[in-house]
């Protein structure tokens, strides 16, 4: 249910609002407006019926339910756009921001230079995998803590955010170490456990769609997060398994103007996943920023023939300058900037 509270409701009437939420079994989620303020009320829609008595309380205006299943996720409960600040770097307002690195963390070497180059070019953040989840057991797993402290001194070096990803619920406290923003991969979209834990900390997630998850599915992900207090979330899409095989998979652009309808949260894209070869990024890149994506993640590495993992889709440091340098009056063009 939405409670709208009136333009003059006192924080003592908006408190006690949230008081009797809390009593009749709900969670309430603030969001503050510019002329008045709404209440969430989430929880068990069985008894949901109980919610409208709230409407006789003074200092509310009106109440009335959520139709869409996702709630928190949802433009019902948010008509404007979110946007995600991470080290003074907006994720969701008119600046595309880019986020950029080698799949995995394999050297000292490796991810700084890289870290220096992509931020040369650009990139508002580094992005590196620590822990690698992998089809198959046999290939390379990452290099965990480890590749945790090398990605701190990469940041330290270039001054990028960095963007990483988290596989377990048993190590989000040693990632949120590190992280910036923590990453959730695609095959984790589900992992409901995982997320519940992630919607617990003072920390911007990055959601991936799963693979062959549709958009009501990402959105009810999202929605774990979101109900357990942590609204700086962020959504991803990948690409998604087709009949299709020219890509490693089909990017799904139609997706971005359906979240942008249906959701206030910032969308960005993986145009290197979502193609799996290096030379579709930049029109994959392009065709995202038409389409509306706040952001772009893209896979860069200093010898992609070399690359522990995904090296087919990764630039080398030179192709993402130069991509960068074609966006930057792309996007202008589309009402939006680019650093």
């Amino acid at each position: 249910m939405i409670i709208v509270m009136s333009s003059d409701a006192t924080p003592e009437e908006i408190k006690k609002v949230e008081d009797t939420i809390h009593e009749l079994g709900y969670t309430p989620h603030a969001i503050v407006g510019v002329e008045r303020k709404v209440i969430g009320a989430v929880g068990d829609e069985r008894g949901k019926d109980r919610l409208q008595s709230i409407e006789t309380m003074s200092g509310v205006e009106s109440v009335f339910p959520i139709l869409k299943p996702y709630k928190l996720a949802s433009r019902e409960v948010k008509s404007t756009d979110s946007v995600i600040q991470v080290g003074g770097v907006a994720i969701g307002g008119p600046a595309i921001a880019i986020i950029a690195g080698p799949c995995s963390v394999e050297s000292k070497e490796q991810i700084c230079t890289t870290a220096n180059l992509v931020k040369s070019s650009g990139a508002n953040f580094l992005r590196g995998g620590a822990y690698k989840p992998r089809t198959s057991p046999y290939s390379f797993q990452g290099m965990e803590e480890d590749g945790l402290k090398l990605l701190a001194a990469a940041k330290e070096v270039s001054g990028l955010p960095i963007v990483t990803e988290v596989m377990n619920p048993r190590e989000i406290d040693l990632v949120a170490q590190y992280a910036d923003v923590i990453q959730v991969g695609a095959r984790n979209m589900q992992n409901f456990s995982l997320l519940k834990e992630l919607g617990k900390i003072d920390k911007p997630i990055l959601l991936k769609r799963g693979m062959m998850n549709t958009i009501k599915e990402f959105l009810m992900s999202a929605e774990y997060v979101l109900s357990e207090g942590n609204n700086k979330l962020i959504l991803c899409e990948r690409g998604i398994r087709t009949f299709e095989t020219a890509t490693r998979n089909t990017l799904d652009i139609s997706c971005i103007p359906v979240l942008k309808k249906e959701t206030h949260l910032p969308i960005i894209v993986d145009p290197s996943h979502a193609t799996g070869h290096w030379d579709m990024v930049e029109s994959m890149s392009r065709a995202s920023i038409a389409a509306g994506a706040d952001g772009l993640i893209i896979e860069v590495h200093p010898d992609p023939v070399k690359a522990f993992s995904d090296g087919p889709q990764s630039l080398k440091p030179e192709k993402f300058a130069r991509l960068m340098e074609n966006l930057r009056p792309f996007a202008e063009l589309m009402g939006r900037t680019l650093r």
